[in-house]
């Protein structure tokens, strides 16, 4: 089996810019990194990688984290990890959004987080104020809707989150509303 063989298509990237190529593959052994391109690994591939590859190949691997998976596991390589994907296997398994505020607010990262999975058009607007930066969508309607402009979602917040904290007042129950 060649390396090429362990890699799986692509689904349409959206970005809030719009779709786009991506330049991300997943894959499910190591094998993937014979090759040439930028690979998203599960986590526990990515944990048994040999040190020294890893440090080498941190350019282009990212890692693939699954809801009951310890986001605790990938904390001391956030600084070199370009890309992140939190996985939603359901729509009504939330677990992926405590992990991308998680990701952006107590640990600062700023890099790439991607939702792969079961991404619903309804899911967008929330997937995007947690700290999402790129969803792999396959839902039909959710293409069509992109595709369209109509992500959706509400046009105010009285929250802050992750993508547009809100600014600091005088009274912490009291939050000024941010546009979309």
């Amino acid at each position: 089996m060649s390396s090429e063989d362990t890699l799986v298509p692509a689904h349409r990237l959206w970005t809030p810019e719009g779709f786009r190529e991506d330049e991300w593959r997943h894959a499910e052994s190591a094998e993937a990194l014979e090759g040439n391109g930028n690979v998203i690994l599960p986590l526990p591939v990515f944990l048994e990688l040999d040190p020294a590859l890893r440090e080498n190949a941190f350019s282009r691997i990212g890692v693939k984290l699954a809801p009951g998976e310890p986001l605790d596991a990938i904390v001391p390589f956030l600084d070199r990890l370009l890309l992140v994907a939190l996985v939603f296997p359901a729509y009504n398994d939330g677990r992926s959004y405590s992990k991308a505020e998680l990701l952006r607010s107590r640990y600062g990262y700023r890099g790439d987080i991607r939702a792969v999975g079961d991404v619903l058009i309804d899911q967008v607007s929330h997937m995007l104020r947690c700290g999402f930066t790129s969803l792999e969508v396959t839902n039909p309607v959710a293409i069509a809707r992109l595709k369209a402009g109509r992500p959706g979602g509400l046009s105010l917040y009285s929250q802050p989150s992750a993508a547009t904290p809100g600014r600091p007042s005088k009274y912490a129950w009291r939050r000024i509303p941010v546009q979309a």
